[in-house]
């Protein structure tokens, strides 16, 4: 599920790790209830310190995005349940798609669509130092 963080980036590797699963949960990769991995184990799989990865899931948590039993685990929290408003969510969902219908009726790839996206959030895919309260 976790890809392998950039530490030369200019993104935090705690960012890069938080932006991941929030797309995990956005693209219906990881879904309400599903437990994440300990944090033990993605730090030693990704190696990074362990503290970095226990960083990333205490701000997802303070962001809604997952719920951190003490003994049982870390786990998502149903997107509706975050702090963003469901009709906002779904209203922008109907954006996005359009959008990219859009997009894909002018002949371009979703790879193409990607890049823009990226390039639009003014990231270049590599995520932003952004504060995560503000992509809830």
């Amino acid at each position: 599920m976790f890809y392998r963080p950039d530490p030369a980036g200019p993104v935090p590797i705690y960012v890069q790790l938080m932006d991941q699963v929030r797309h995990a949960v956005e693209t219906g990769v990881l879904r309400g209830g599903e437990q994440l991995p300990a944090m033990r184990e993605v730090a030693v799989r990704l190696v990074v310190n362990v503290n970095t990865v226990s960083k990333a899931y205490h701000e997802l948590a303070a962001a809604g995005v997952v719920e951190i039993q003490h003994g049982a685990g870390v786990f998502v929290v149903p997107r509706e349940k975050w702090p963003v408003s469901l009709p906002r969510r779904q209203a922008a969902d109907v954006m996005m798609k359009e959008t990219v219908a859009k997009l894909r009726a002018m002949g371009l790839k979703a790879d193409e669509i990607r890049r823009m996206t990226e390039a639009a959030l003014g990231d270049g895919g590599a995520g932003q130092p952004t504060s995560h309260k503000r992509r809830a």
